[in-house]
């Protein structure tokens, strides 16, 4: 992948790697230690402290990183999108610009009670509905140019690694199984360590056994229930919990350190408190992620109600793609920091399909005065790579500052904006001296960071080539169809009675006009790539290539 060169200077000082000394931060009660490790130069805002930290990673030059994959019981929906374009971008970004191999690792909730309920509906396996919603779920993030994460993992191909999970935990103390064959996360074990990310103290915790020694102690393992899913267990049958998934599939992964956890911010409390508390349970440990990253809510604008399939109020990724483009709702998300709330409608996607068209605009422009077709007065060629290289400094700070996409977009539309001021045209150039190169560097840049962010102008470009090459097809279609109507009409022979000849019927001579049109369309066309040819009352028609492939059609009038 293309990586960013960095100026020697801004690297040594932003991107230094070396080893830190742990230090605390206090909230609520609860201890969060600075990592040791490599700085990366960033600081992201952190969930466990409720602010910006320095990014320190385990190992240099690697991230490690697991996000909360989809419960598959229905179709993905534009509020799935948001998180994962969103985490998509930042990993490009700190892959990209800063160089680090992010190692992504996310699970697939594929037996879930929302899972079971939609089998019984639709009178099939709970496994049939999971592989069905998991592929389409993996084909629309394709769609949405999210790059897949290093592996995928289904709870059900883990259930033998949760129940020695579950097992590790009674063991240390934090968990107990009841009579009933449920086994439950003993809240009290941990004391004030639980409700790192808030909300414990409203909590009336899950419903659940009468057995259950607090209210808030919530479920490692569930008995099995007649007509559902079961795995053996020394418990009885039954099925994982929803939160101990989570934490055992990250385990088996990265072990007993994670550097970045991502998700939802409406999976902070409880799953992600619930997670932490069965993980460092589990690894005994004081801190087992360092980072906990969360994204903003997704709303129809109007509504204070997050996107969600349980509410009923979503937009499905497929039809969302029947309107706009992935590169166009990259924008829309790069347009607010991924950690605050984004409101969803026509208008704020007019605006990103609006930033963009700008650019593009702004790209063929500065290309025509780089070719010579574009007449304008002399550049002020200094300032431009003034305005460049305060550009490429504000991109890079607003980056290193929490992943400031909308700063950093700012700034490149206050690049184009003045590079757009050097290219009024003019009537006639005074045969100044010109400068293509510092267009062409601009263009270059341009290009490259939205790169990053997972937006190809160039393929862009090449899409709205055949958008336009396929409305010239139907064009032509339609405008032979209607020439050959005409030019049937015009060859049309007069009768003999209306003659009084007995020689071979001729034209209706007010009609012979018509037929010379016909023939200068043809004519006309031709140089334009469109070929005509008539054959009796037929005619058939073709694209060149270098218009569209070898588009061909036939027309027959009768």
């Amino acid at each position: 992948m293309w990586r960013f060169r960095v100026e020697a200077k801004v690297l040594r000082g932003l991107l230094n790697t070396f080893r830190t000394n742990g230090t605390c931060c206090h909230v609520s009660g609860k201890k969060w230690v600075k990592p040791s490790g490599f700085d990366t130069g960033l600081k992201t805002y952190n969930s466990l402290t409720k602010q910006k930290e320095p990014l320190i990673l385990a190992r240099e030059g690697v991230a490690t990183w697991y996000s909360c994959g989809p419960t598959v019981y229905d179709h993905a929906h534009l509020g799935h999108a948001c998180s994962y374009v969103r985490f998509d971008i930042l990993q490009r970004i700190l892959s990209s610009f800063f160089g680090v191999t992010v190692v992504h690792a996310m699970v697939i909730t594929d037996i879930d009670d929302k899972i079971i309920k939609r089998s019984w509906e639709e009178s099939v396996s709970p496994a049939v509905v999971a592989r069905m919603y998991e592929d389409e779920f993996k084909k629309d993030m394709l769609s949405l140019k999210v790059i897949p994460p290093a592996v995928y993992l289904r709870v059900t191909e883990n259930v033998q690694h949760i129940v020695a999970f579950i097992e590790r935990i009674i063991t240390n103390g934090h968990a107990y199984a009841t009579k009933e064959g449920d086994v439950y996360f003993d809240i009290q074990s941990i004391g004030d360590r639980y409700g790192r990310f808030g909300g414990a103290a409203e909590s009336q915790g899950e419903a659940g056994s009468s057995s259950k020694r607090d209210q808030r102690d919530f479920a490692l393992w569930k008995r099995s229930k007649p007509q559902e899913p079961f795995w053996e267990s020394p418990w009885g049958r039954g099925r994982p919990g929803w939160h101990i998934e989570c934490s055992t599939v990250a385990s088996c992964v990265f072990g007993s350190q994670l550097d970045i956890h991502s998700g939802g911010i409406d999976l902070a409390f409880p799953h992600h408190e619930n997670e932490v508390a069965q993980s460092e349970a589990f690894h005994q440990s004081g801190q087992w992620a360092n980072y906990f990253l969360h994204s903003g809510h997704l709303h129809l604008k109007g509504s204070a109600e997050k996107m969600s399939k349980s509410l009923k109020n979503f937009i499905t990724i497929k039809d969302f793609l029947e309107s706009y483009s992935a590169d166009e709702f990259r924008m829309f998300c790069l347009l607010t920091k991924y950690r605050s709330a984004i409101d969803y409608s026509d208008g704020s996607m007019s605006e990103a399909r609006s930033s963009l068209e700008t650019i593009s605009t702004f790209i063929h422009d500065a290309q025509a005065y780089m070719k010579g077709q574009l007449q304008r007065s002399p550049v002020q060629e200094h300032l431009l790579w003034e305005r460049l290289a305060e550009t490429k400094s504000a991109v890079l700070k607003a980056l290193l500052d929490d992943f400031d996409t909308p700063r950093a977009v700012s700034a490149l539309m206050n690049l184009v904006y003045h590079g757009n001021c050097q290219l009024h045209p003019v009537s006639m150039s005074d045969g100044g001296i010109r400068s293509p190169a510092v267009f062409g560097a601009i263009i270059t840049y341009i290009r490259e960071v939205l790169e990053v962010f997972g937006i190809d102008l160039l393929h862009r470009k090449e899409a709205d080539v055949l958008s336009r090459s396929g409305s010239l097809q139907a064009v032509v279609e339609q405008l032979t169809q209607f020439r050959s109507e005409v030019r049937a009409f015009a060859l049309t022979r007069q009768d003999d009675s209306t003659t009084g000849s007995s020689k071979k019927a001729g034209l209706y001579p007010d009609r012979i006009p018509l037929l010379k049109a016909c023939d200068g369309l043809r004519d006309t066309l031709a140089p334009l790539g469109v070929l005509i040819k008539d054959r009796g009352a037929t005619s058939t028609w073709e694209i060149k290539a270098g218009q569209r492939g070898q588009d061909k059609g036939q027309q027959t009038s009768s």
